[in-house]
């Protein structure tokens, strides 16, 4: 497949227009039926229905036990029926049940939509992820996934804009009717946070709809292509790139710049048809293996990037949710419309700071480099948030704090993403690792635990406190696993030196190499479940599993990127 420079541009350039921004459209909605509640709340939501402040934190913590939960089955799901399936249906789901929000009048009733809305919100993200990685090469996607996960950011920003618009438009009730004790007709008129709930599920719904139409379920079968040269072209590229991943000394260069260009060039496509990887489709958006789950439960590196995640992903949740109430006591009135319009520009200076950190990673091809450099820009934002004077004299001061701590807040966690999936060329433990980094939204569950009210009054001034440690700990966590890359990278290379070259290109190939593959657990497991007659199928299961050389990362000639 010799390079074209016009194919290769017309080929992104199609990919770019018709299938990302649509991607990006779901999880701005996504985002939006995340963390409404927080702007309804800031319209006497839960006061009006008569239930306490804390119902509204309880309610959080509930979504995001059973959001984060379920994320690694969301996304076995996902990659088990595929994309076009999947994800639209849930989101059908989740709009209906926001625009319910608007008949909300008893406890159980807010409890159980949040449940429902988490559960069906599981796998979202990394489904969505692992499918939009199927289209771009590794060095081609941080910078799109930048754009895609920025809808958090916008998000947040088009939520406080569309809040100030629709409480702008539908005023509710004015702070002499409201009172103390909430509205005292929440029956017999129309509130503002039931115009924002509807309006929101709504737009949903119908976006969901379009999306059975919209996606393709493979790469080569993509309807915005306009020739089948552009098909097989948009598809060869992305094999050839994860084939590059299998490539110890090339892809160990500083200067093999070609995927960052996004340039294939024909000796790689020469390798690709004289020796065609044995590992499953890298195109296809469905298929799950034994050995893909096995694997991916197995690595010591999710587990260790994921309590960064976590720990990283703090802010991101905490203002998702929290910040119209975090701002709320920087203004001389209580105008919810004036609380959600301000938290527009933070959430815009955070989806900047993301594109460009993304656009310096693609570039450089490093992804922890910037994650630490981000966490130190949030670090700065925090600090300052926690040392400033919470008086009305500071009030401008502590604004511009928020709005560099919203810079620095969505960086590490997409460009986390980046790493896991560029660094996994199997596509389905690709998406089962991204499910079980999904579990970094526990961020979620203890951001409702430290946001509590009580610390309202005070600016949350506390809850600012641990966070800082947090995100210090999480920046201690990723020098760390920058390190051990380092030393793993150095471990295989030299292992490589002491073998033949036919043992080399064996390994290449199919993963068996001299190194015999090690699954202790499932050795374990196997005599076990061969005792019971009813665990035949597991037994099975296991050996399937097992058998086989190692795949994708696991194969000693790949080099992880740092």
């Amino acid at each position: 497949m010799p390079h074209d420079d016009a194919l290769h541009k017309d080929t992104v350039r199609r990919i770019d227009w018709f299938l990302l921004p649509f991607l990006a459209l779901l999880f701005l909605f996504n985002s939006l039926d995340k963390s409404n509640i927080g702007n309804a709340e800031s319209a006497h939501f839960t006061s009006d229905i008569g239930l306490e402040k804390g119902d509204l934190n309880t309610a959080v913590a509930l979504f995001f036990a059973f959001f984060v939960t379920l994320q690694p089955l969301g996304a076995a799901l996902g990659r088990r029926y595929g994309m076009v399936l999947w994800v639209p249906s849930c989101m059908l789901l989740w709009g209906i049940s926001t625009a319910l929000h608007v008949w909300v009048r008893h406890r159980w009733q807010l409890y159980l939509l949040r449940i429902m809305i988490g559960c069906l919100e599981a796998g979202f993200y990394p489904v969505t992820v692992a499918y939009l990685s199927l289209f771009y090469t590794r060095f081609e996607f941080g910078r799109r996934l930048s754009l895609f996960y920025g809808q958090a950011a916008v998000g947040g920003a088009l939520g406080g804009l569309l809040s100030y618009a629709v409480f702008t438009m539908f005023p509710g009730h004015s702070e002499e009717d409201h009172g103390e004790d909430g509205d005292q007709n929440p029956n017999t008129r129309w509130q503002s946070w039931q115009a924002l709930f509807l309006f929101e599920g709504v737009l949903t719904i119908i976006v969901a709809l379009i999306g059975y139409f919209w996606l393709p379920g493979r790469v080569d079968t993509a309807w915005f292509f306009k020739t089948p040269e552009q098909r097989i072209y948009a598809s060869e590229r992305v094999k050839l790139d994860r084939l590059s991943q299998v490539e110890h000394e090339d892809s160990a260069g500083e200067n093999a710049d070609e995927e960052a260009q996004g340039l294939l060039e024909s000796t790689q496509a020469d390798a690709l048809h004289n020796h065609p990887p044995t590992d499953q489709d890298v195109t296809d958006d469905h298929g799950l293996t034994p050995h893909d789950i096995i694997s991916a439960c197995l690595s010591a590196k999710i587990w260790h990037i994921l309590v960064c995640n976590i720990l990283s992903s703090i802010p991101v949740y905490a203002f998702q949710v929290f910040l119209p109430l975090v701002l709320a006591p920087l203004t001389d009135t209580p105008d919810p419309a004036l609380v959600n319009l301000l938290t527009a520009p933070p959430y815009v200076c955070g989806a900047i700071t993301l594109y460009l950190f993304a656009s310096w990673s693609d570039k450089h091809r490093i992804r922890i480099k910037p994650i630490l450099v981000g966490l130190a820009l949030l670090l700065v934002g925090l600090s300052l948030v926690v040392l400033l004077p919470g008086s009305k004299a500071w009030v401008i001061p502590r604004y511009i704090a928020l709005n560099i701590l919203l810079s620095g807040t969505f960086i590490a966690s997409p460009l986390t993403v980046a790493w896991i999936s560029g660094n996994t060329p199997s596509p389905g433990k690709r998406t089962l690792l991204l499910g079980i980094n999904g579990w970094g939204n526990l961020a979620g569950v203890l951001s409702a635990l430290l946001f509590k009210p009580k610390y309202a009054k005070t600016g949350y001034i506390i809850p600012f406190w641990w966070t800082l440690g947090c995100v210090g700990i999480a920046a201690a966590g990723y020098v760390l696993f920058l390190r051990n890359l380092q030393a793993e990278n150095r471990k295989r290379k030299e292992l490589l030196l002491s073998w033949e070259e036919e043992d080399r290109e064996v390994e290449r190939m199919s993963g068996q190499g001299p190194l015999p593959t090690d699954y202790r657990l499932v050795r374990w497991l196997l005599p076990i479940s061969k005792r019971f007659s009813g665990l035949q199928s597991v037994s099975n299961w296991l050996e399937e599993a097992a058998e086989g050389g190692r795949e994708g990362d696991e194969k000693m000639t790949f080099v992880y990127g740092l």
